[in-house]
C-alpha cells in the first residue's frame, strides 16, 4: 500500500497558505513547507512565512529551520521533508507538502535520487572566479550552452545552482536535467492527491502587486536592513530572494526605493509565470480555478476533500 500525500502548489499569491492550513484541521493533517526561502531564519516578510496566529494550532515543519548562512539545497529538503513525513505517519496524521518551489515538491513526490558526484573544487572556484570577474550573466550562458533547460529554469543570479549543473555536466557529461527528467519518469511512491491553485493572470498579477505593497508596509524594509546589520552578505543565496535583494540594492544606493518596489512587482510577476508554466508541466495535476470559487476557502477544501476521497485516501 502507498502512503498518502497531500500536494497543496501553486503561483506566488495564489493562497495556498491559508487554504492549506483549512484543509488540514479538516483532515488531521500536518504541513510541510515546499517552499525554497521560508526554511531561513530572521526571513519571515519577504518569504511570506505564516504567523503562529494564521497557522492556527496546525503543526508546520521547514519553516525557520536554518541560519541564512547555511547551505541548503533540493537534496537537504528532500531529506528533511521524508523524515517530517515519517514522523506525521507515525501519528497517523496525513503529510500536506505546500509550496510554490515546483522541483522542491517534485523531489518530494517522486522521491527523486540525487546522484553524487565528487567535488571538484579546481572546477568549482573556476567557475566562482569567473562569475566575479565576467558576471553571474556569463557563466549562466556557459550552462545555456550545455544545458539549456536548466538554464531557463535556474535564475543566473542563483550562482550557486548554475555552477552546480555546469559541474554535474562537467563530471558526467550529462545535462543534469536528463538525469532529473528520468527520475520524473519513476512512478511516485506515494498515492498523492496533487492540487495546484490558479486564477486569471489579471487577477495574479494584482494580487502579487497587492501584496509587495503590504510587505512594504509591515516592514519589509526593516526586514532587509536587519540582516544586512546582522553581517548577512547580500552574495549569500539566502539574500538572492525576491524581495530581498532589490532592497539591497536600494541600501547600496544603486537604486531608489520605488524602483526597488517596482522591479519586486515585476519579477515576482515573472517568477508566478514561470511557476505556472512549471506546474503545467507535472503529471496530471488536479487544478482549482479559486477565483472561479470567489476565493471562497470552504468552497475550495470541500472540493478538495471530494477529489482526496475519490482517489482513494482515507482520511
Amino acid at each position: 500500500m502507498k502512503k498518502p500525500l497531500i500536494v497543496v502548489a501553486g503561483p506566488t499569491a495564489s493562497g495556498k497558505t491559508k487554504v492549506s492550513i483549512e484543509l488540514a484541521k479538516r483532515i488531521h493533517g500536518e504541513i510541510i513547507s515546499g517552499d525554497s526561502m521560508q526554511v531561513y531564519k530572521y526571513m519571515d516578510i519577504g518569504t511570506a512565512k505564516p504567523t503562529k496566529e494564521e497557522m492556527d494550532g496546525v503543526p508546520h515543519y521547514m519553516i525557520d529551520e536554518i541560519d541564512p548562512n547555511d547551505d541548503f539545497s533540493v537534496a537537504i529538503f528532500q531529506q528533511k521533508a521524508k523524515e517530517y513525513m515519517t514522523q506525521i505517519y507515525t501519528k497517523n496524521k496525513l503529510p500536506i507538502l505546500v509550496g510554490g518551489t515546483g522541483f522542491y515538491i517534485q523531489s518530494v513526490v517522486y522521491d527523486i535520487n540525487f546522484m553524487e558526484t565528487n567535488t571538484d573544487n579546481e572546477y568549482r572556484n573556476r567557475l566562482q572566479e569567473l562569475a566575479k570577474r565576467e558576471g553571474n550573466a556569463y557563466v549562466h550562458q556557459m550552462l545555456e550552452e550545455v544545458d539549456p533547460v536548466s538554464a531557463a529554469a535556474i535564475h543566473p543570479n542563483n550562482i550557486k545552482r548554475v555552477i552546480r549543473a555546469l559541474e554535474f555536466y562537467h563530471q558526467t557529461n550529462e545535462p543534469i536535467s536528463q538525469h532529473n527528467e528520468r527520475e520524473r519518469a519513476k512512478e511516485s511512491p506515494y498515492n498523492t492527491a496533487f492540487f495546484c491553485l490558479t486564477m486569471s493572470r489579471e487577477t495574479l498579477y494584482q494580487r502579487i502587486d497587492q501584496r509587495v505593497d503590504m510587505m512594504i508596509q509591515a516592514g519589509l524594509v526593516d526586514e532587509v536592513k536587519s540582516l544586512l546589520d546582522k553581517g548577512y552578505s547580500p552574495e549569500l543565496v539566502s539574500m538572492q530572494g525576491l524581495g530581498y535583494k532589490e532592497l539591497v540594492q536600494y541600501f547600496e544606493d544603486k537604486i531608489s526605493l520605488s524602483e526597488a518596489i517596482y522591479i519586486i512587482k515585476r519579477d515576482t510577476r515573472h517568477f508566478a509565470k514561470r511557476q505556472l508554466t512549471w506546474f503545467r508541466r507535472q503529471e496530471d495535476p488536479y487544478w482549482i480555478d479559486v477565483e472561479a470559487m470567489n476565493f471562497d476557502v470552504e468552497k475550495i477544501v470541500m472540493n478538495m476533500i471530494n477529489h482526496i476521497e475519490e482517489i482513494g485516501i482515507i482520511i
